[in-house]
Formats: structure tokens, sequence, C-alpha cells
């Protein structure tokens, strides 16, 4: 049987069936837990949610079973782990933690590095009484990412049988989100505390996901997501809450690269007098550093730039040690 991994739990794999909707229409998928063959620790491959992957079932009435194969996989990450995703949401809370654009940058490049499509959420903006979150938009609509504002952080009220302003206002950001999710296998990521599992608790109408705190004492989130799953929103559209996106790394990008993932670079680097070895940082005649002095290129982008070249550089420096 054909399935997909929609979560891992200590080597017990949870599959959704994915032939059983061919002839049982409207019906609740059946979902097998599932340990996988010991062929794979002997070829150094291990399963993981995302994996599309053939089964057998050895108990049909407890719906228990045994992973026989992994199907080639499009995309892998490895941390968290996690395949054949589609599409990244990054999401960015205005407030209450302060927004890490570092962090987003950084996220950005991994998905044009993997070729990913992209959605960035503008979180919690009902909580920016400066309106912050604005400036961050227009940096972000003007390279050329689809920005979505929801304000997923807190329940809105019903008066009178009806929605207040504020629910009208957080459906609507929320309907916007799930078109943009439709047809993906999508990851939310983000830093603790943003609102990942909020926003999937909105999406799904109901507390699928434990919410996160903030603590007081520094306005940083407190993880609740301990494993990575797959919830189901609609046929062939899914979306993951994961607790490893806060400390993602993206060392498989080489340095000397990391220019071409950052989207709005890529028209300049043929302006640098050497072209192929320019680092974009120290070089004079350097067609990045001179679009930036033009306002082409956002000067905070450019200086949170140099800042995960310098990390990607120390790293590979370190490995040669």
């Amino acid at each position: 049987m054909q399935g997909l991994i929609i979560e891992n739990i200590a080597n017990l794999y949870k599959i959704e069936n994915r032939e059983q909707d061919k002839n049982k229409k409207n019906s609740q998928k059946e979902v097998y837990e599932a340990y996988a063959r010991g062929k794979f620790k002997k070829e150094e491959i291990t399963p993981v949610v995302g994996d599309f992957v053939e089964f057998e079932v050895t108990d049909e009435e407890n719906k228990k079973a045994v992973i026989t194969q992994i199907e080639e996989r499009k995309v892998y990450i490895k941390r968290p782990k996690m395949a054949n995703i589609t599409q990244l949401v990054l999401v960015v809370s205005s407030k209450d933690p302060k927004p890490d654009l570092l962090m987003l940058d950084k996220q950005l490049a991994f998905a044009e590095f993997l070729d990913l499509k992209v959605c960035i959420v503008l979180n919690k903006i009902d909580l920016d009484d400066e309106k912050e979150f604005k400036s961050i938009k227009e940096i972000y609509t003007k390279i050329g990412y689809e920005v979505i504002e929801t304000q997923a952080n807190k329940r809105s009220e019903q008066k009178n049988g009806e929605l207040s302003k504020t629910a009208i206002e957080e459906n609507e950001s929320i309907d916007n989100l799930i078109l943009k999710l439709k047809g993906n296998i999508n990851v939310l990521a983000g830093n603790s505390g943003v609102g990942k599992s909020t926003l999937i608790n909105a999406i799904f109408k109901k507390e699928l996901t434990q919410e996160g705190e903030i603590s007081n004492r520094n306005k940083r989130g407190k993880n609740t997501t301990t494993s990575t799953k797959l919830y189901e929103i609609e046929e062939n559209t899914y979306i993951a809450d994961t607790p490893g996106f806060s400390t993602f790394s993206i060392e498989e990008i080489p340095s000397n690269r990391l220019a071409e993932y950052f989207k709005e670079f890529r028209d300049e680097i043929q302006n640098c007098e050497f072209a192929s070895s320019c680092t974009h940082i120290k070089e004079e005649n350097c067609g990045i550093k001179q679009a930036v002095k033009e306002g082409k290129i956002s000067q905070d982008r450019y200086n949170r730039f140099c800042k995960i070249y310098e990390e990607l550089k120390q790293k590979e420096e370190r490995k040669k040690w």
C-alpha cells in the first residue's frame, strides 16, 4: 500500500493511507502506526515526515504496519528532518517577540537554495501600535515576496451572535493564507512564540496544537511543539508545525554563493568587476554595494547578508581544521 508519513515520534511513524480515497469518497483517511524495516538502518536511510512510502499491513484491526520502501525525495531538509515540502511559510511576529529579520533572511536564502515556494506571514499586527510591520512588508514585497498580515494571537469575541470587526478581519486574513497554502505540503517556520501553532488552530477553527507562551522576562517565545506533524487542510494540501526551524542551519549553502540566494542581488552580481569571485563585502567595484548606495537594495538586508556570509565563512574555516 502507498502512504504519506504524517508524524514521527521516537521512530514510530504514523502513515496516512493514500489509496483509500479512490473508492471511499468523503471518508476519513485511515492512519496506520508503523515501524521501518531493518534494511533502512543498514542502508543508512531513515524515514521522515513528508516521505511517500510503501507499507505492508501487519494488523488491520489495530492499524499496525511496517514500512517497506521510501520513494525518491524531491526535497530533503536535515533539521528539522522533513521531505517533499513544496512551500515554506515564514512566520514573523510584529511584537512579542520582536521581529527576527536575520532569521527570516536565512530562511529566505534557504528556500531559494532548495527552490521552494515562499510566503511570509507578519503575525500579531494588532499588537504593533507603531505599525512597524508596514516597513517590513514594504521591504519584502519590493523584493518580490508575498506578505500576508495576520493577527492570530488571541481569540476574538462574538457579540449578539455576530463576529466583531477584529474577528472578521482575522478570518479574512486566515482565508487569504489558506488560499496560499492550497495544493502544497507547507511548513510553518519561525522562532518560538511567533504564533505558528495559533495560526494552525485558526486555520482549522479548533485547537489542534498547543499555543506557545511568551516569557515576561525577555519577551521571547517558549517552544511548545515537540514533534513534527502534518495536518491535512484539504485534499493534497498539508501544513506542518515543527519545533526545529528556530535554530536551523543553512551551512549547506557555500558562502561564495550566498548572494545568488538573495533574490534582489542576482541582477546586480553581473555589475561586479570580478563577478565570479566577488564576495560583495570588501571589494570596491561591486555591483551589489553600488545598488545599496543607489537604494535599489535595502541597506538593512545587505547588512544581514554580511552577517550571514561571515557565519557561513567561519563554519567553513572550522571544517578545515
